[in-house]
Formats: C-alpha cells, sequence, structure tokens
C-alpha cells in the first residue's frame, strides 16, 4: 500500500486543527499529478489520522482496523492525485 510514498510522513494526531470529530484524515501536501520540479529540500507531504474521530464512529478493535485502512487509502488517493469525487465513486468516499 505504500509503494511509491516518496517523501510522505504518516502521523497520528488526535484532533484536527478544529477540534472536530468530523475529520477521520487528512493530506498535506502537493499531489504527484500537480507537482513539478521535485528534488532536495521539500519539508515531507503529510498523512495525518485522527485518533479521537475514528474511535468515535467505531465500536470494536476490528472496526478501528478496518476503519484506519480505508482512511489511510483514502489520503493515499489523494498523495497520487485522486480527488474526492472519484473515490466516492470508487467507494473510497
Amino acid at each position: 500500500m505504500v509503494d511509491g510514498l516518496d517523501n510522505v510522513a504518516i502521523v497520528i494526531e488526535d484532533l484536527p486543527e478544529d477540534g472536530s470529530l468530523d475529520l477521520l484524515g487528512l493530506y498535506s501536501g502537493i499531489a504527484l499529478t500537480d507537482r513539478g520540479q521535485y528534488g532536495f529540500g521539500e519539508l515531507p507531504d503529510m498523512i495525518s489520522i485522527y485518533r479521537e474521530p475514528l474511535l468515535a464512529i467505531v465500536d470494536t478493535e476490528d472496526e478501528l482496523r478496518t476503519q484506519v485502512r480505508i482512511t489511510l487509502v483514502h489520503e493515499i488517493a489523494h498523495f497520487y492525485g485522486i480527488d474526492d469525487e472519484e473515490l466516492h465513486s470508487l467507494g473510497w468516499g
């Protein structure tokens, strides 16, 4: 699942900046499809996974694992330039 992820940090945070429980994850960076020259000196792109919102929507550890996987796939797709509309059509929204 992470083959080809270059210069991307994946971090776990308690909550998004606004403190809401609505956001499960966030990709921050420039999608591969939008990049020009990319080389040394750039800070890594970042995928944040938000612990408290995920815990709020699951009841079991197995459900948590499944939802974390779905969230990671969704955010990694943004790294590859796939937008929310296409993700929803593919069943990963």
